[in-house]
């Protein structure tokens, strides 16, 4: 494509400033590098690129050169006029850049942030999405990433997992940013392949830590609340220690049915589960054993080995349970009313929080 031609305004009063420069040797007056800077920055925000505009100032001085302007005795004086002027331009243009990439950089955030939090007209937060590459009126999903430490989007593992991402998928519209320290990737909910791939690519980069996927929905609101089931996930697998490199929120669905009636919940743990606070010890341990015999299949070699104990220490243990709470966990009839409230001291952090 051809660039587009440039105005000879930019080199106003350029000419004779040289022929002024040659006949007397002096240097440019405050004024007129100002001139120069004023000059530049119009440039810069006409779009033009600062490569032919450097191009067009050389050509212009061709061209006062060979009129003769310039003598032998005034190269020097001419030459340093000349690079006072193409410095002084090139100030103004870069200024002009970056007070336009801030802005960018500012409506960048301001997007992401109405995006992720749902708070601006959904009508014109679909418009502003069409700037970065997202079509909200198709379904998106959105994946978080968590890490070691907090990032922003100029930290080397942002840029790292978006170096990925552009090689293997540069003709996709994905969004990648950052939000409250956590890496974000938004993507068309018709790509899973995108979001495993982004799962892959930050799993690694963040020394392992886990990756949570929401579940795509359509609209300008669907994005934050995919976004919202996936820091959901992430909250879920730390209370209820689940250790997958990747969870993804559609696996995790029983767990906010299961709370969606905290009061009952709550209820149901402190009746089933409240007698354990008697045990010796507090109620933890117990808790803890019940939780990693429900996950090893009730099976007690398992849950003996997962817990470093004997099976006859576990077994005692169970027996305890039963003597404190009444519910034999080896029965079939009392273990599912255990094990809905052993999820649910876990969603509710009890024992460490009273009910």
């Amino acid at each position: 494509m051809a660039e587009p031609e440039i105005p000879e305004r930019f080199l106003e009063g350029y000419a004779g400033i040289l022929s002024e420069v040659a006949d007397t040797g002096r240097r440019l007056t405050r004024d007129e590098l100002e001139t120069r800077r004023a000059l530049g920055r119009e440039a810069a925000e006409a779009g033009h690129q600062l490569r032919a505009l450097v191009r067009l100032h050389l050509s212009e001085t061709r061209a006062v050169w060979s009129d003769g302007a310039a003598r032998s005795s005034s190269t020097d004086s001419v030459l340093g006029a000349v690079e006072q002027a193409v410095d002084a331009f090139a100030e103004g243009f870069e200024r002009a850049q970056r007070l336009t990439v801030r802005r960018e950089e500012a409506a960048r955030r301001e997007f992401i942030d109405d995006l992720l939090y749902g708070r601006s007209d959904l009508g014109r937060l679909a418009e502003r999405a069409t700037r970065f590459g997202l079509r909200l009126s198709r379904a998106h999903a959105v994946a978080v990433a968590a890490g070691p430490e907090a990032y922003t989007e100029s930290d080397a593992v942002p840029r790292s997992v978006e170096a990925a991402l552009l090689a293997r998928f540069s003709g996709r519209k994905i969004l990648l940013t950052t939000k409250d320290g956590r890496l974000v990737c938004i993507a068309p909910g018709s790509q899973p392949d995108v979001l495993r791939y982004f799962a892959k690519q930050a799993h690694a980069a963040t020394d392992g830590h886990q990756v949570a996927v929401g579940r795509p929905h359509r609209g300008p609101g669907g994005v934050v609340h995919s976004y919202d089931e996936a820091l959901e996930a992430l909250d879920l697998a730390q209370r209820m220690r689940l250790d997958d490199p990747v969870l993804y929120a559609a696996d995790l669905l029983v767990y906010p049915v299961l709370t969606r009636d905290r009061q009952a919940m709550a209820d149901l743990v402190r009746s089933e589960l409240g007698p354990l606070k008697e045990a010796r010890g507090g109620a933890e341990p117990l808790l803890r054993t019940l939780s990693v015999y429900f996950d090893a299949g009730c099976v007690a070699a398992e849950t003996a080995r997962r817990l470093s104990l004997s099976v006859r220490a576990l077994t005692y243990r169970l027996e305890r349970i039963h003597q404190l709470t009444g519910s034999d966990p080896s029965d079939p009839m009392h273990r599912y009313t255990l094990q809905t409230a052993v999820i649910g001291a876990q969603l509710l952090d009890w024992p460490a929080k009273e009910l």
